[in-house]
Parts: structure tokens; C-alpha cells; sequence
């Protein structure tokens, strides 16, 4: 009696030694399957999306809440980001602005800086008659279909010197706002981008690119940012 409860129980546990081999190579399997794809985040997130509000899976019926910070979602967009940099790169070279208009992508996204005399002249906020070319330029490429719902910023920055004899602009303060602002009226107003996706922002002198301690890098701390949003920063907009 011994001996054979001995072997019963020798072979209760054998399913389970095969059991656990058989869920360790459908883990390797697919583990490889995955190695060899790509996986697309857009349309990852848009087929999760269909069963919104459908029949779940879990305790109650609720759908999976996937949370997912996938960086090739931001993949797909920096390809549309690189293509406006060169098409703007190529068109500032082309008018001899190669210095004074700067592109970079940056964690936020494309930054499309224009030095302050590139817009306005020292201590205004009208837009130089000259500028308007330019801005023309940029709308026409922001409104291709590529990029037409790609969300802006534009952001108005200054040095630190305080501003004299101006009843206009007090402070830094109104002065970087308001230029801001009559770059976001021209594109709206005159180019016909979408108010929904483009804001305004004056920060005066609190978010220098360099020191404001030489007459060359003020230079470079008044300016205009615009800024063509990634897509994990567009999520953070009101909508």
C-alpha cells in the first residue's frame, strides 16, 4: 500500500513539471515574435481605443485602462517635425537668414526661433513690414495638410534690461507678451491658422538661452520661440 501510494503520488506531480515547460516555450515564442516586429504606437493606441466602453474581460465587465508612454508615438511625428526644419532651414538660407532664424528639435518639440530684429525693432512690438514675408512662409508650410494639426506655441522673450521711456510696455513682462501675441494675431488673422491650435506666451527675461552678461548673448535672449508641439506635450493642452 505504501509502495503504490508512493507512485500516485510521484505521477500527481508530473502535469505540472510538463505544464510549467509547455508556458516557458509559448513565453520564448512569444518573446521572438515580438523581437521581429515593430510595434506602431499610433495604431496600437487606436485599436485599444475601439474597445472603449466595451464588453471587458475583468471582475464586472470593465475594460483595460492601458496606460501606455510609448516613445515610438512621438516617432511617427518627428519625421513631420524634421521635414518642416528642412523645408524652413532651406527657405532661411534661401533670404540670407540662415543666422537669424535658428531650428532645432527639442524635447518638446520643433523650436522655430527668430532673433527680435528679425520681427521688431529694439523695444516694439509692430511687426517690421519686412517680417511679414517671412511669416507668410512659415503659415504656408504649417497649413500643408501634413502639418495642419500639428499644436503651436508662440513665446515672447527678452534680455534683461528694463525698459525706459515706454508707457506702452512698463516691464519685460508686456513687452514679450504682446509680441508674442501680434505674431499670433498675424497667423490667425492675415494666414488663416486655426485659433484652436496656436497660443501665446510672454515670459520676459526668466528663460534665457544665455547669460545675459555680454551685449552678444542679450542678443540672443530676445526672441520669439515658436513652437511646434509633440504629441505627448499636445496631450497636456486644454482642449
Amino acid at each position: 500500500m505504501r509502495r503504490r501510494r508512493r507512485t500516485e503520488e510521484s505521477n500527481s506531480g508530473n502535469w505540472l513539471t510538463t505544464y510549467s515547460d509547455l508556458v516557458t516555450l509559448l513565453l520564448c515564442f512569444f518573446i521572438l515574435l515580438f523581437s521581429f516586429s515593430e510595434l506602431d504606437a499610433r495604431k496600437f493606441r487606436s485599436v485599444m481605443s475601439s474597445f472603449q466602453g466595451g464588453t471587458g474581460v475583468l471582475n464586472g465587465g470593465n475594460t483595460v485602462d492601458f496606460d501606455l508612454n510609448l516613445e515610438s508615438s512621438d516617432g511617427m511625428l518627428e519625421e513631420d517635425l524634421e521635414k518642416i526644419k528642412d523645408l524652413l532651414e532651406e527657405y532661411a538660407d534661401s533670404v540670407g537668414l540662415g543666422n537669424e532664424i535658428t531650428l532645432s528639435v527639442e524635447e518638446r518639440g520643433l523650436i522655430i526661433r527668430f532673433m527680435d530684429n528679425v520681427l521688431f525693432d529694439s523695444g516694439k512690438a509692430d511687426l517690421k513690414p519686412e517680417s511679414i514675408e517671412i511669416l507668410k512662409t512659415v503659415a504656408g508650410i504649417l497649413n500643408r495638410d501634413d502639418f495642419k494639426d500639428r499644436l503651436i506655441k508662440v513665446e515672447g522673450h527678452t534680455d534683461t534690461d528694463p525698459i525706459i521711456y515706454s508707457v506702452k510696455f512698463p516691464t519685460n513682462w508686456e513687452l514679450s507678451a504682446t509680441r508674442a501675441t501680434n505674431v499670433l494675431r498675424y497667423l490667425v488673422e492675415e494666414e488663416n491658422i486655426d485659433g484652436s491650435r496656436i497660443s501665446s506666451s510672454g515670459y520676459s527675461y526668466y528663460r534665457p538661452i544665455a547669460p545675459n552678461d555680454t551685449k552678444e548673448n542679450k542678443a540672443k535672449n530676445r526672441r520669439v520661440d515658436m513652437v511646434i508641439l509633440k504629441s505627448s506635450y499636445e496631450e497636456m493642452e486644454p482642449k
